[in-house]
């Protein structure tokens, strides 16, 4: 841990980055103020010879030699000391005034677990189509970025939710982690909001984005069937639709990606049955 720790933290910001050796990296979130302001949490997976150190009061950190970025985010939580906390990768950039952003919107919804907010590309084009909610729900979850998550950590605490370390970047299916996350704290009925107002930019390739992408064909197949049983055989029949005609796949890659949907599927009904997984 890089330093000791502080008494009411109102906010604190879990960065997840990888092989740092210097906070140098902060510079580039902060184009519009200064790392110094705020208390960081950074929780650096990295290996013996890329160890990450702070000696300033508002910066920690952890060195994990631990693999995945869930594992990273669950980290982030047992070992947070704000009250409120926004999860981050260190490719954001933070728009001006955004942490009063995110105090404003807890200070109108004081019982709210989780809040969501809006991004940009670095073009300055909104991420997402983002709904017109004011409460989460199934469908509007899957419009989520976890680089705008926040969330009141009492209420996540006492709940015990974390992300699920078999999806996401770095794990057996590299994505989802974020919808599976919203959709427990809905299962959990926890108040989940989403607050209409830009807080970061993001650069505007992301792994989510790259959908006829094999990982992605692999991961979703898992992800339908975790929530659909065998009808998500069908979703990934539709999914592959959808992607051919978005000109994500060709006519004559749908049945290699089926059948690389089948073997997420299969993989997933094998962690199940370890007890890796739960159904």
């Amino acid at each position: 841990m890089g330093n000791a720790k502080k008494k009411d933290v109102k906010l604190e910001l879990l960065v997840s980055t990888m092989f740092q050796t210097s906070l140098d990296f902060l510079s580039n979130m902060f184009p519009n103020s200064s790392s110094q302001n705020y208390n960081i949490l950074i929780i650096n997976q990295t290996d013996q010879s890329h160890l990450l150190k702070s000696t300033v009061d508002n910066i920690r950190v952890i060195n994990s030699f631990e693999k995945g970025l869930a594992k990273s985010r669950n980290m982030a939580i047992n070992n947070t000391i704000g009250q409120l906390c926004l999860i981050v990768d260190d490719d954001v950039k933070f728009k001006p005034d955004f942490d009063k952003i995110i105090l404003e919107a807890y200070n109108k919804n004081p019982n709210a677990a989780i809040i969501t907010f809006k991004m940009e590309d670095f073009d300055g084009n909104l991420f997402k189509n983002y709904p017109l909610v004011k409460f989460h729900n199934l469908e509007s979850i899957k419009e989520v970025n976890s680089v705008v998550i926040t969330f009141n950590t009492k209420l996540i605490k006492q709940n015990r939710l974390l992300f699920n370390v078999n999806f996401g970047l770095g794990s057996t299916f590299e994505t989802a982690d974020e919808y599976i996350f919203m959709r427990e704290a809905l299962k959990l009925k926890m108040q989940t909001i989403f607050e209409p107002k830009v807080i970061l930019s993001h650069p505007f390739f992301s792994s989510g984005k790259d959908s006829g992408n094999d990982k992605l064909v692999y991961a979703r197949s898992a992800l339908y069937y975790k929530y659909s049983g065998v009808l998500g055989y069908l979703k990934l029949c539709k999914y592959l639709y959808i992607v051919h005609k978005q000109g994500a796949i060709k006519t004559n890659q749908i049945i290699k990606k089926f059948k690389v949907g089948l073997k997420g599927i299969d993989t997933y009904k094998n962690l199940v049955k370890l007890g890796i997984e739960k159904a």
